[in-house]
């Protein structure tokens, strides 16, 4: 049996990754795939290894799109500037792609060698950003596990609409990544 024409792995990402952020992940179904692809199910067979593989194929994605946003931010910054900017990019990533940014946070597989190179990918890019703070390799990687925690729950935070007080949402954001430098600093070496 050969593939549609037409369909092809990144056509069924693209709309799987739109039913995701217009609908919520769980929405993501060969079956709904299939239906906005106008495609019976079975086609889908051809490009990705069921429901499974596809929200994998989902996961490498959306961390491709998250890395892309965080690079496009940095360009011309560093120190405390790119720390901002990635902050910013990684929470404009999450509201704009709610079901995708979901899929970013671990791995559907965790054997999966292209997921954990494309994870491998971000971090090393926090890290090298972090290379202006004079840390360690292993302070590094604490620092981007805490900077992407406060990232994540914020954003899960304002997601869930828990962040119902008059001030400025995005005003928080930058007072709690300035806060976050301030400590940073303290591992300086």
């Amino acid at each position: 049996m050969s593939p549609r024409k037409g369909l092809d792995l990144t056509t069924i990402v693209e709309a799987a990754a739109a039913i995701a952020d217009e609908q919520g992940i769980q929405e993501v179904t060969l079956a709904s795939l299939a239906q906005k692809l106008g495609v019976r199910s079975p086609s889908l067979y051809n490009h990705v290894n069921g429901l499974k593989g596809l929200r994998n194929q989902l996961a490498i994605y959306g961390l491709g799109k998250l890395t892309d946003v965080i690079n496009g931010a940095l360009e011309g910054k560093k120190g405390d500037e790119a720390i901002h900017a990635i902050a910013a990019a990684y929470i404009a990533f999450a509201r704009k792609h709610p079901g995708l940014y979901e899929l970013t946070l671990r791995s559907p597989d965790a054997d999966d060698a292209v997921y954990a190179a494309s994870a491998q990918v971000l971090v090393e890019l926090l890290v090298d950003r972090l290379s202006f703070y004079k840390l360690d390799r292993d302070t590094s990687i604490h620092i981007v596990r805490g900077f992407r925690s406060i990232l994540h729950g914020f954003a899960a935070i304002e997601q869930k609409g828990g962040f119902g007080m008059p001030q400025a949402v995005d005003e928080s954001l930058k007072m709690i990544i300035q806060t976050y430098i301030h400590g940073l600093r303290m591992h300086e070496q």
